[in-house]
């Protein structure tokens, strides 16, 4: 199951797609990592959708990630009496601490941490920001705000602070529940919400451990503003558009887009461009000129993966959803532009020895024409420090940690095999130039560059580089260091 595109495909599952077989219809089509959104799911649910995908896997045999996606707070006004109610611009409205029905000019506002942080000024959001108000007053138990954007309030929406920081946790009790279900079943991933400081990730990876990699959701404007910290503290990023072109101008978003995938590859954390790619989709069996060229963008801009929600959980055809996404990526990724546009952004190694080795491989598999770059890794680590440098020519990371693989399929670039560790440095070479060749990425006459960490299976000590050419059985026939 080679693919043909170097940028990963993230698929949510849902009532379209969580059959077994259409499971693996969906990793046939293109699908690298499946992402089980906790927030819509049971945990009988989610047992049987992990059960299928690693049946695929072990179908298939080749590792694929399972991203277990976290609901995080959720912030909603009280009911409205007749249950939704017309407000005007210029009027004022009230949000309060008493249990009735609201009206035209009131409504129960049931969260003390937005009394505790809100200020005059800040921006008040409902109904996924078409309805917006600013804040004149406040006490303990009482806001007043002004409409800017009137429309109709409905029971029980959304209610969004995108100038206030509040005094919350990115995880719920149901959040915490939902963790230690999904970390108990065996997820590769799992994704933050509502992350506003990088204090927030430090305390979540106080929970997960080394269960799972952590992957922050870029959603929030405070997020925005502590973005080194986040990226600092987290294993990998999502770019979660959707939220941010609610609490913040939708004209930054694309913008904001480049910023955090920039910042996300000079850091060498994997990251994935996610909400309505292929919106379209949900009902039509071809996206939109403007969907095809969102999708590029982000491959362009060197994303590790780009994800699809509503079009593969929910949609009418989320087979066609992900051939489309992988033939946008293969068609960008050919492009004669392609090359320079990624590497506008690159940035020089960090000072390890790691990163020189992963740059110094890059440059010398360019220099010498090889076909491909080998990587033995136990963590994952020297595979993500090859592959932020986004090489030209195949990365193929050789493990015999299957959770490593199954991370591993999120990372830009990187083809997993699952191997054990061989005995000595001859047998290394070898055995990474077998799996070139039988793998397709090495013919007779064509030459690799291996990289690895000496004594093999320590991890973090990513120290060599090995040059070999395969002869016509796939061996090396001669070889330098």
């Amino acid at each position: 199951m080679r693919r043909s595109r170097r940028v990963k495909i993230v698929a949510t599952l849902g009532p379209a797609s969580n059959a077994p077989e259409m499971i693996e219809r969906l990793f046939e089509a293109g699908v690298d990592v499946f992402r089980i959104n906790m927030s819509h799911s049971t945990f009988d649910g989610v047992k049987k959708l992990h059960a299928a995908v690693r049946a695929a896997e072990a179908r298939f045999e080749r590792p694929i990630g399972i991203l277990a996606d976290l609901q995080g707070p959720k912030f909603r006004i009280g009911n409205i009496a007749g249950e939704r109610v017309t407000v005007s611009e210029g009027a004022t409205f009230r949000f309060d601490t008493t249990e009735s029905d609201g009206g035209p000019e009131r409504v129960f506002l049931p969260h003390p941490q937005i009394f505790e942080a809100v200020e005059p000024g800040h921006t008040l959001l409902l109904d996924d920001g078409k309805i917006r108000m600013c804040v004149t007053d406040k006490t303990a138990s009482r806001i007043d705000a002004t409409v800017l954007v009137g429309g109709h309030i409905a029971s029980r929406k959304g209610i969004s602070l995108p100038d206030t920081v509040l005094p919350v946790g990115p995880l719920t009790e149901k959040d915490k529940k939902d963790l230690d279900y999904a970390l108990r079943l065996g997820v590769d991933w799992v994704a933050l919400s509502f992350v506003q400081r990088g204090e927030d990730v430090r305390l979540a990876r106080k929970l997960i451990g080394q269960a799972a990699a952590l992957m922050s959701k870029v959603e929030k404007p405070a997020a925005i503003a502590d973005l080194d910290e986040v990226i600092a503290h987290s294993d990998g990023l999502m770019v979660a558009r959707g939220d941010l072109g609610v609490e913040l101008p939708v004209q930054r978003v694309p913008g904001l887009q480049k910023q955090i995938v920039g910042k996300a590859r000079a850091a060498g954390k994997p990251v994935v461009v996610a909400t309505q790619m292929l919106e379209s989709m949900i009902s039509s069996p071809v996206p939109t000129r403007a969907e095809v060229s969102d999708v590029a963008t982000a491959v362009f801009d060197g994303a590790d993966a780009i994800m699809l929600s509503a079009e593969s959980a929910v949609g009418q055809y989320p087979i066609e959803a992900i051939h489309t996404m992988d033939r946008i990526a293969v068609e960008v990724e050919a492009d004669p532009s392609y090359s320079a546009i990624v590497h506008a952004t690159r940035t020089p190694p960090q000072a390890t020895a790691a990163d020189a080795i992963a740059a110094a491989a890059h440059t010398v598999a360019d220099t010498l024409k090889l076909a491909g770059i080998i990587c033995y890794t136990a963590t994952g680590s020297t595979a993500l420090r090859v592959a932020r440098e986004r090489p030209g020519l195949p990365v193929i990371g050789l493990s015999p940690v299957v959770a490593t693989g199954r991370k591993l399929a999120l990372v830009w670039g990187v083809h997993c095999v699952l191997t054990s560790d061989p005995e000595n440095q001859a047998a290394m070479v070898r055995k990474a130039c077998r799996i070139a060749f039988d793998e397709g990425f090495a013919k007779a006459g064509e030459g690799v560059i291996i990289v690895a960490g000496v004594p093999l299976g320590s991890p973090g000590t990513t120290n060599m580089i090995r040059i070999a050419y395969l002869d016509d059985t796939g061996n090396p026939v001669a070889e330098g260091g």
